[in-house]
């Protein structure tokens, strides 16, 4: 996990698990696009959007995105993706989370 705590659950942000996996994969995006030395438009043209598109990313302007495109960002850049379910916790709400390895 790239983050410690989660700061959308401290501010008070609405579904902040998810909030918190969002800026996780967008990180692990920008990641791999600098290993790669890409540029935005280079960045883009390979995951089939404009660089605006990447800008906002790379500012974290998330809003836009969902979980699944940018799970579909990382496949491109070439990354594997993991998905593990767990069992249901008794009385209370699941945990979205990034790990990364």
């Amino acid at each position: 996990m790239l983050f410690r705590s989660n700061v959308f659950a401290d501010i008070g942000v609405p579904d902040a698990g998810s909030a918190l996996a969002k800026a996780e994969l967008a990180a692990r995006i920008l990641q791999a696009i600098n290993r790669e030395g890409l540029t935005q438009i280079a960045a883009g043209k390979r995951l089939g959007v404009g660089q605006p598109k990447i800008s906002a990313l790379v500012r974290g302007r998330l809003e836009g995105f969902s979980t699944d495109r940018l799970v579909r960002f990382l496949t491109l850049l070439g990354c594997d993706v993991r998905i593990c379910v767990s069992k249901p916790r008794p009385g209370g709400r699941g945990v979205i989370r990034v790990s990364t390895s």
